[in-house]
């Protein structure tokens, strides 16, 4: 499976951006979806999972009520709608998935397949 992360770019404090993770070769439906995001020097940390299953969601607390992780099946592309975007939000994104499960991780190593980073920069 074959993960394109697009979407990044460079935002005002309070801005939004759309982020979206297309995938490209054989899924199942039972399939884990996730973002995490690395700021310089920082570890990957988990920023929102899907379970493509049954559409259970998870976030980090940091970004609830921020952060929506929704999907594209027709598409075959989830995306993160992230709303009143604050520095500490900066990072390069990266979306992963792991197949044939029935829950999601915000733990990065559980996934096995990575997208390429998208930076995001919320400055003023």
């Amino acid at each position: 499976v074959q993960l394109q992360a697009s979407g990044g770019g460079m935002v005002q404090p309070g801005g939004s951006l759309r982020l979206s993770c297309a995938t490209a070769g054989r899924t199942s439906e039972r399939v884990a979806i996730a973002w995490f995001r690395q700021a310089p020097g920082q570890e990957r940390e988990g920023v929102s999972c899907m379970t493509t299953r049954n559409g259970d969601t998870s976030y980090r607390e940091s970004v609830k009520g921020r952060f929506t992780i929704s999907r594209d099946q027709a598409k075959s592309t989830v995306y993160l709608q992230m709303n009143d975007l604050k520095p500490e939000d900066t990072a390069v994104y990266y979306c992963a998935l792991r197949k044939l499960v029935y829950g999601c991780s915000l733990r990065p190593d559980w996934y096995a397949s990575w997208g390429q980073g998208t930076q995001v920069t919320v400055s003023s």
